[in-house]
């Protein structure tokens, strides 16, 4: 089986032609996704036929779950289809748990630079998300200190807090207590952020499955939608995360537009 190694700013995937190859899946995702006796990956991503779209995208984490979304791995799955030729629309459409998401591809000299995703609207009702609450807000006590998270819903549940942004082994107690809270039955992705003064947001993410990564497209756009709509950062902005840097607009017609790299690393066969 034949399969491509690529990253969204340092989040990785391995991506697989279902289309014209038959594949089991089951718990062989997690051992490619091991790092050490594996592919070593973030997640898998399978590029397979829709009805209702040009492709439609699988992905598991490498704890085997099958989330929502991803928009680093949709932007890579873009490219993907694009270098491969099994779509070469441009605009591209694609089929998601989250619905069917538009992509548009920036192509130079038949190279694409980068991916342009319609990420949808944020979802901010409890019974959306889903989280237990009156509202979108929940605080948890974190050694001590009581931090408010804005809970969004980017097609997959997002928890995101403006109060703290620990840069110690703090995050790796913080992280997974937020993911796990009972308040959140579907767990959450959680983003731990930072104002900065250019206007920008620097963000660290701990993913749902996966713990910590690089970068999250769907964290980056709950960061947006949760600063703006509380006042504190403009509708468009770069957001900033361990990998790079992501371009995020909040457009007045309420839907999340997302730019950002896809990079080949290598391809394979197992």
């Amino acid at each position: 089986m034949r399969f491509t190694k690529m990253h969204g700013i340092g989040n990785d995937f391995i991506i697989i032609d279902a289309i014209n190859q038959d594949i089991e899946w089951s718990e062989l995702m997690k051992k490619w996704c091991d790092r050490h006796f594996g592919i070593g990956a973030d997640g898998v991503i399978l590029a397979l036929p829709s009805r209702v779209a040009d492709a439609r995208m699988r992905i598991f984490n490498a704890d085997g779950g099958e989330p929502e979304m991803c928009g680093n791995g949709i932007r890579c799955l873009g490219r993907f289809l694009w270098d491969k030729g099994l779509v070469r629309k441009n605009p591209m459409t694609v089929e998601t748990l989250a619905g069917v998401l538009t992509l548009w591809l920036d192509v130079a000299d038949g190279e694409v630079r980068a991916v342009t995703v319609d990420m949808g609207r944020p979802r901010f009702a409890p019974e959306e998300i889903p989280v237990s609450s009156p509202d979108n807000f929940i605080t948890a006590d974190l050694d001590g200190q009581a931090v408010r998270f804005c809970c969004v819903s980017m097609g997959n549940p997002h928890a995101v807090t403006f109060d703290c942004y620990p840069v110690d082994e703090a995050f790796y107690r913080f992280g997974p207590r937020m993911e796990h809270d009972p308040r959140l039955p579907r767990r959450a992705n959680v983003e731990f952020c930072r104002l900065r003064a250019d206007g920008g947001i620097d963000v660290r993410v701990w993913e749902r499955g996966d713990g910590e990564t690089l970068a999250c497209g769907t964290g980056a756009c709950a960061v947006v939608a949760a600063a703006a709509s509380q006042g504190l950062s403009p509708r468009e902005t770069d957001v900033h995360l361990p990998g790079g840097v992501l371009r995020i607009r909040w457009a007045d017609d309420g839907q999340i537009y997302m730019t950002g790299p896809a990079e080949r690393v290598f391809e394979g066969e197992v």
